[in-house]
């Protein structure tokens, strides 16, 4: 039998180890990597170190994905505008898709490029997120958005997309991280191509857009991705729910039926994005919008303002007052987020997202949190002038204060649990008036 050190790959590797142990720590050429990734099937791409401040909140989760990344590429790839602009849903997602499908294959094709020149990388993915063991936390490994803005590939708009300068937010996003230093980083622009025309406000069929920047996640997580995670667990727990065919066919129309197949057998149907389809920033994009303002309203936005469609809501949302109010032709049908948070540290990273600022009009508060048993925690939520904060431990003194048992606390959040029966066996202590608990849950409604 061989002997291990005289197996010829082993020998092999050995003799070009000791030929590139020189080169190991040189710097990849900016210039020539930029054209690699053109080459590749980019449309843009730049370039940033692993310590770059403005991606300090993702180091920890870049190096447990990949501890030797030294360097960040981001690039774009360009979309089709006229099929995102379509009211017609089906040819939308087709090029969302097909779009982030080349993202990913343009993704591998650099990393087998560079894994030919010895230098090691990770594709996380562009677009869906695939760690489901997490949800509902952190379910993705990159937040394409900021690195991206850091890398010089545009900026957001006040619709929470980023604008490439160029290209506009017709773009997907993608990152691969490489265990080599470059020679030249990449940096943000010098200004936002966003214009602030609000179009996207006004095309929003949910509201989530506010002309102030307020952004509601709830609100364009709940409808937008209706087929996805989330939405597909409420429907799920429909069936089940349901005691006879009857019964599931009151609560869900053949059509939406037929559109959860056409999630499940194809992929997740996005219901809206039309803050993307409305915008008109970006050189390339912009000239219809300056030429004729009314005529691109007319031609882009109304058509998708003017759709009729169902809209889901969560019950008691901003969103749900918001329809009625301002698209009384489009259909409102009321769902559950199907957002459960597993853990304190969920419950708590979740109350921005999830908060509805016009459901807490009129109310400045500042809550004390208690958590005990399972998880030790002390928060402090103030909720003041339509804002919530969320803090580490106690802040201030407290008109309210909750003491709860954490497991006892998540029941009550996922309705497995009645209140009244955690309150009556101590589980969950309030001090303070019950009234600031339930104006404490209409900010929240799941």
């Amino acid at each position: 039998m061989t002997k291990f050190d005289d197996h010829p790959t082993v020998k092999r590797w050995r003799e070009q180890a000791t030929r590139n142990q020189s080169t190991s720590t040189v710097s990849l050429n900016s210039d020539a990597l930029r054209s690699l990734c053109l080459e590749a099937g980019a449309d843009d791409v730049g370039f940033v170190e692993v310590e770059r401040p403005a991606i300090a909140d993702q180091h920890s989760d870049i190096l447990r994905s990949f501890p030797p990344t030294k360097t960040l590429i981001s690039f774009v790839t360009r979309m089709n505008r006229e099929n995102i602009r379509t009211p017609v849903r089906s040819a939308a997602n087709l090029e969302f898709h097909a779009n982030y499908d080349h993202a990913n294959e343009v993704a591998r094709r650099i990393a087998r490029a560079l894994e030919q020149t010895g230098v090691r990388s990770m594709v996380p993915g562009a677009s869906f997120p695939m760690e489901m063991d997490q949800f509902p936390g952190k379910v993705w490994v990159i937040s394409h958005k900021p690195v991206a803005v850091a890398a010089g590939l545009g900026h957001m708009g006040i619709h929470r997309l980023v604008i490439h300068p160029k290209f506009g937010n017709f773009i997907a996003l993608g990152t691969i991280l490489i265990d080599a230093a470059v020679t030249e980083y990449t940096h943000p622009i010098d200004y936002n191509p966003c214009v602030e025309c609000k179009l996207c406000v006004s095309a929003c069929p949910v509201g989530a857009i506010g002309a102030d920047g307020h952004f509601n996640f709830s609100a364009c997580y709940t409808h937008n991705y209706r087929e996805f995670m989330s939405g597909f667990t409420d429907w799920a727990e429909t069936i089940a729910e349901s005691k006879s065919v009857s019964a599931y066919r009151q609560k869900v129309n053949d059509a939406e039926s037929a559109s959860m197949w056409q999630s499940l057998s194809f992929k997740a149907q996005y219901k809206a994005a039309y803050c993307m389809a409305a915008c008109p920033a970006g050189e390339d994009v912009i000239a219809p919008f300056l030429s004729d303002r009314k005529a691109f309203i007319q031609e882009v936005v109304k058509p998708l303002q003017d759709k009729s469609e169902t809209i889901y809501v969560v019950p008691g949302s901003d969103a749900e007052t918001y329809i009625p109010r301002r698209f009384p032709h489009k259909t409102v049908k009321r769902v559950s987020s199907g957002i459960r948070s597993k853990s304190i540290q969920g419950f708590l990273f979740g109350l921005p997202l999830l908060f509805q600022r016009n459901q807490s009009e009129g109310l400045n508060a500042v809550y004390h949190f208690t958590f005990t048993g399972s998880e030790l925690r002390r928060a402090t939520v103030a909720i003041q002038n339509k804002t919530v904060q969320v803090q580490d431990g106690h802040i201030g003194n407290a008109n309210l204060s909750v003491t709860a048992d954490s497991r006892s606390w998540l029941a009550f959040l996922a309705k497995e649990q009645n209140i009244i029966w955690a309150l009556i066996q101590r589980k969950i202590r309030v001090k303070g008036s019950l009234k600031l608990l339930q104006a404490f849950g209409r900010c929240f409604p799941s």
